[in-house]
């Protein structure tokens, strides 16, 4: 069965961004887990496993190594940071990063590696 991309998105790359935002927030300003899960709309548990390298890591260093994305995904904390951003907002700016990040290949790469998984 033939896999679409956007589910090698939800599964790993989405997981992957995540686990940066959630990380920006908690390392560079200084929020609890429980405040950064509220900013991220997530559960408090999934913060954890994000933490604990649960979640997200098979794309973690592809994306760290672009120096576009993370300044995107850094925008994306800061605003997060300092707002309470609308649902929609933060939709867009997360949009933004995926398609950046598909404009390299990243996940056309992984997303064939899955398939034969």
């Amino acid at each position: 069965m033939l896999k679409p991309p956007c589910m090698t998105v939800v599964k790993y790359l989405l997981p992957a961004i995540r686990v940066l935002v959630m990380k920006d927030l908690i390392e560079k300003h200084k929020m609890r887990k429980i405040d950064a899960s509220l900013k991220m709309e997530l559960t408090p548990a999934a913060i954890t496993q994000y933490f604990k390298g649960k979640r997200g890591h098979p794309l973690l260093e592809e994306i760290e190594n672009s120096e576009e994305t993370m300044k995107m995904i850094s925008e994306l904390t800061e605003f997060l940071a300092n707002n309470n951003a609308p649902s929609e907002n933060m939709m867009e700016r997360l949009c933004g990063i995926c398609t950046t990040i598909r404009s390299k290949g990243l996940v056309d790469n992984l997303h064939h590696k899955d398939k034969n998984l």
